[in-house]
């Protein structure tokens, strides 16, 4: 069975709230999210051996913080679209349940094993 969420809901003006197929209860800030944008604008990419930087985000952009829309794409991945008018991230759902904040996440996250 694939892992996808079974509910999403802005829980808060500053917290993405996820539950997952497996009952999971993912817990996610709006900062880190925006921050973690997986597009090549916001992240970079490499094409025919050559690599695009981007420049270093504004994080003081107005909106760039508050989330206006999320809708899925397909069964993989959750697009977000911000107040700022950024809107090319796609969000797979193994790279959302990667940004789990919750505190069994987090605590696996600094104690792999």
């Amino acid at each position: 069975m694939t892992l996808q969420p079974t509910a999403i809901k802005q829980t808060s003006p500053t917290e993405l709230s996820l539950t997952w197929s497996d009952g999971h209860q993912s817990r996610i800030r709006l900062t880190t999210l925006r921050d973690s944008c997986p597009c090549a604008g916001c992240k970079g990419e490499t094409v025919l051996f050559r690599t695009y930087t981007p420049p270093p985000q504004d994080t003081r952009v107005p909106g760039r913080y508050k989330l206006t829309k999320a809708e899925p794409i397909g069964n993989y991945a959750l697009k977000l679209t911000w107040g700022d008018g950024h809107d090319t991230g796609i969000y797979h759902w193994v790279y959302l349940r990667s940004l789990c904040e919750c505190d069994a996440c987090v605590a696996a996250r600094q104690n792999p094993e």
